[in-house]
Formats: C-alpha cells, structure tokens, sequence
C-alpha cells in the first residue's frame, strides 16, 4: 500500500532533522516511492515553508539551533509531547510555548475536534498544518528564528485578552533554588504570562533539563499544576516536585 502525502512529510522532515542536506535520489530509496512524487512533495513543503529546495534535493528552513534540537532525544520528546497531548480533550482552548518538544503536542492531536491553540510556537504550525480540526491563533511580536518563537511586548500584550483552560509550558532548565527556568529574559516573562492565563498550568522537559538552571526564572516548582516527563528524573527533584503538590506524568 502507498504511502499518503502527510506520512512523506513526516518522513521527510525526519530526514532533514537528521541531516541538513538530503538528496532526492535518497528520500525516494528511503520511502519507496518515485524520484516525482518525492519533488512533488518537496514543491509543496516549499509552498508551506518548512523546506527550501535545492539542486538534486532539499534543505531545512530552520535555524542551526532548532535542528539540533529536534535531533536530540527525538524518541524521548515524542512520547513527553504524545503524553501531554492526551490531556486535551476535545473543544478545549489552550496555550502551548514555544520549544520543540512542545511544537510536537499538535502532532498528537490528530483525532482530537475542535481545538484552539493559542501559541508563540511557530514550529507548531508545521504539524497544526496536518489537522483541519485545530485552530490556531498565533500571537504577535518579534520572531526570534533560534527559538521558532515570537517574543516581546506585543506578545506580552496579546496574551492579556486570552483565558485557557490548560497552558503547555516549554523550560529550558530547572533546579530546586530557582524552579522552573529559561534561557532569556525575554523568553521567562512570555512563558510567566501563558502560565498566568491559564486554569492548569503543565510544564513539558525532558529530566536532562533538571540540575541545570537557566538565567531566567518562570515560576517556582508549585508554580505548576504538572510536570510531563521521562522515566529518568532523579528522586531528589522528584521529591521537590511532590512536596509542591505538583502530579508528575511520565511518559
């Protein structure tokens, strides 16, 4: 049986994510279908952005940094995004931040109808994009290419006219002094803000990020209703976590 249009995308950026140059000669071998389909559909990922065509193949449209995001532990945040995706039920409005853990969360909400995400996530939109059932409100400001993200005032003004049932909140450290953490200024206030406007606040990390603080505070640990993460957190946060009345949900 062959394969559909959005099983070759996902493929495809799969591919890029490992490597940031592919030839079309190799995306074909890889998926088992023509050297044609495989331009089409690399002409139309162009067409929505997520790619750049080259001669004989295609290169991601995405920061150095993000790339190497997205190829690190991608098993891991996949199952954290797929387990914090089962939270969501249907006709809900939430916030999810920006990270490419959490840009995975509208990937797992296939099956799920009328969804409203309200987001600075705009790597987000490459799954949103797959699911005529979510809608997507992206917020104003300043589009920061390192984080696939919109920062600022206008962000932070924009987020004052929304309330949400849930908040999804990236985080880019965390440590039993500081909480929850980022790695900019500009990045904690946003996240602070999504945290404010919602009923439940949910912080998504990998247990990689726990030891290693940020510069920036978001919220201390009993700042957030729960934390989704993997089997490798350590006692000594897991107890922290627990005493500040936060549910833990592993992946």
């Amino acid at each position: 049986m062959g394969t559909t249009f959005s099983e070759r995308k996902e493929l495809i950026l799969e591919a890029l994510a490992e490597d940031s140059s592919v030839s079309v000669a190799d995306l074909a071998k890889q998926m088992g279908v023509s050297v044609v389909t495989v331009r089409t559909d690399l002409a139309s990922l162009e067409e929505e952005g997520v790619l750049v065509r080259t001669h004989g193949g295609a290169m991601p449209a995405f920061h150095p940094q993000i790339l190497a995001r997205m190829r690190q532990d991608k098993d891991r945040k996949a199952a954290i995004a797929k387990a914090a995706a089962e939270k969501i039920q249907d006709g809900e409005t939430i916030i999810i931040s920006a990270g490419t853990t959490t840009a995975l969360i509208a990937k797992y909400l296939l099956g799920r109808r009328n969804v409203h995400i309200v987001t600075n996530n705009t790597l987000l939109l490459t799954y949103a994009r797959m699911n005529p059932q979510l809608r997507v409100t992206l917020v104003g400001g300043e589009f920061r290419s390192s984080e696939e993200g919109i920062v600022g005032p206008m962000a932070l003004q924009a987020l004052d006219t929304f309330h949400v049932s849930k908040a999804f909140i990236g985080i880019d450290g965390a440590s039993v002094k500081q909480g929850f953490t980022a790695n900019s200024v500009e990045s904690a206030d946003l996240v602070r803000k999504m945290a404010e406007q919602a009923d439940r606040v949910f912080a998504i990390s990998d247990s990689s990020k726990f030891g290693k603080p940020g510069f920036a505070r978001i919220l201390p640990f009993n700042g957030v209703d729960a934390l989704v993460t993997d089997n490798g957190l350590k006692k000594e946060f897991e107890d922290k976590l627990t005493e500040a009345g936060i549910r833990i949900v592993k992946a």
